[in-house]
């Protein structure tokens, strides 16, 4: 699975980019973890938990299961490999300074 296509790299990227989502993110790169954990490796309220939880989940970058009463929240590395492919070859087809510039008027 990958980031949706019909959505730009910009709807990740602006996930990615908040603070409080990063340190999300980094946390679940090691294990899946609900809520709770969050809140306390955090030190953030839940529902401002939450809130970056769904952000993180509607740009594709993280799902969750239902583990008895809980919701574990996990990594979507496939999302991020893509994401980091997308940059990549936008970055390998940048020209080297002054080789391709456009005249000015």
């Amino acid at each position: 699975m990958s980031i949706d296509v019909e959505s730009p790299p910009a709807t990740a990227l602006k996930a990615l980019a908040e603070p409080v989502r990063w340190r999300i993110v980094q946390h679940l790169a090691s294990e899946e973890l609900c809520v709770c954990h969050l809140v306390d490796a955090l030190g953030i309220p839940q529902p401002l938990v939450s809130h970056h939880l769904r952000v993180l989940r509607d740009a594709g970058v993280v799902d969750t299961e239902r583990h008895r009463y809980w919701t574990y929240y996990r990594l979507r590395p496939d999302a991020l490999h893509d994401l980091a492919r997308t940059i990549d070859t936008v970055a390998q087809h940048a020209p080297p300074t002054g080789e391709r510039r456009r005249p000015c008027c």
